[in-house]
C-alpha cells in the first residue's frame, strides 16, 4: 500500500521531505509517509510501506538506545493520541509517533565508521573529511582507524546539506553542546553499530539529529534507519566491487547512471527499481528488528 498524509482536520504544520508534522500544541505528531529522496531531492514515486520500515525501525533504536540519551518520544500508540487522531488511527497505526516539542539544533551529526560517499570524495581530494587528517592508504568502502565525528548543516527542504568541520559546528551552536552532540553520537554509533553487526548488518555511517528539551539535549527525528544510514551486508562484505547495501544507494546508484542534474524535478523510478528498494529496506527492517515485516 502506498501512503501519503492527507488528513486535514489535524492542520499540517510542516512538510518535509519524507516526514509530515502535526502541531498539537504541547506536542507534535510525526507521520512517516511513502516518499523517498536522493541528493535531496524528493522522488516522484513512492516506495510502498517505506514510511511504516522507517518509523518502527526508529521507534526500535528509541528504546534501545535510551540509556545513553534521552529521546523525544511520548508514544507511538494510536489509541493514546489526542481525541482528534481517533479517525485516522488505522492510518496513522505504525507509521507515526507523538513527541515532546524540541528546539533544533541546526546541524546534523554525522558519525563514519567506514569510507564511502561524499567522504571518500573528500578523502580522495585533500586526505581529510571535514577537516580530520586521515592514513594515507585508505580504499573506498574500507573499515577507518576509529569512527569519527563529521557534521553538516541542516539543509531546507529543497537546498543541500553541506560538510563542516568541528570547529564550524562550535560556532554555529557554541562549544558545549557541540562536545556533548560529538560525545553522543559517538557512543549511539559505537553501541548501535555493535548490535547490528551481530544481525548480519555493517552499519557504514549514519546521521543523528538532536534537540533541547528544558534544558536538556534529546536526540529526535529519526535513528539508524536506511534513510539515515548506510547498511551494508556484512557477511558478503569484501567480496564485491560495492557492498551490497539495504538502504537507498541502490537508488543514488541508479539516478547517477542517469543524465539529470541532481535538481527537481527528479526522473520518475522504473517499477523495478522501486519494488527492489522496498524488499531492500523490508530486509533491513527484518535483521535489526527480529521480525518478518513492517505490518
Amino acid at each position: 500500500m502506498i501512503f501519503e498524509t492527507n488528513f486535514e482536520n489535524l492542520g499540517k504544520v510542516k512538510r518535509g521531505k519524507v516526514r509530515d508534522i502535526y502541531d498539537f500544541g504541547d506536542s507534535l505528531l510525526i507521520v512517516s509517509t511513502d516518499r523517498l529522496s536522493a541528493f535531496d531531492v524528493i522522488m516522484p514515486n513512492p516506495i510502498p510501506d517505506k514510511g511504516k520500515i522507517l518509523n518502527q525501525i526508529s521507534m526500535f533504536w528509541f528504546n534501545k538506545l535510551s540509556h545513553i540519551v534521552k529521546n523525544h518520544i511520548i508514544t507511538d500508540d494510536v489509541l493514546k493520541y489526542p481525541d482528534k487522531c481517533k479517525q485516522y488511527a488505522k492510518e496513522l497505526k505504525e507509521r507515526s509517533m507523538l513527541v515532546k516539542k524540541a528546539e533544533a539544533l541546526p546541524i546534523e551529526c554525522i558519525v563514519r565508521g567506514y569510507i564511502s560517499g561524499s567522504g571518500w570524495k573528500s578523502y580522495k581530494k585533500d586526505g581529510t573529511i571535514c577537516n580530520i587528517k586521515l592514513p594515507s592508504d585508505l580504499k573506498e568502502f574500507q573499515k577507518l582507524p576509529a569512527p569519527i565525528f563529521t557534521p553538516s548543516t541542516k539543509a531546507d527542504i529543497f537546498e543541500n546539506d553541506i560538510n563542516i568541520g568541528f570547529d564550524e559546528a562550535v560556532k554555529i551552536i557554541g562549544k558545549e553542546n557541540a562536545e556533548k552532540i560529538k560525545d553522543i553520537s559517538l557512543k549511539l554509533y559505537e553501541e548501535g553499530s555493535s548490535f547490528a553487526i551481530n544481525k548480519g548488518i555493517i552499519i557504514a555511517d549514519t546521521k543523528f539529529e538532536f534537540g533541547i528539551i528544558d534544558g536538556e539535549i534529546v536526540l529526535i527525528d529519526e535513528v539508524l534507519t536506511p534513510d539515515s544510514s548506510r547498511f551494508w551486508d556484512s557477511e558478503i562484505f569484501g567480496t564485491q566491487n560495492e557492498p551490497e547495501s539495504y538502504d537507498k544507494q541502490y537508488i543514488r546508484n541508479y539516478l547517477e547512471e542517469m543524465n539529470w542534474n541532481k535538481k527537481p524535478p527528479a526522473p520518475k523510478l522504473p517499477d523495478e527499481i522501486i519494488k527492489n528498494t522496498q524488499k531492500k529496506y523490508i530486509k533491513c527492517f527484518e535483521k535489526i528488528t527480529g521480525k518478518r515485516n513492517a505490518d
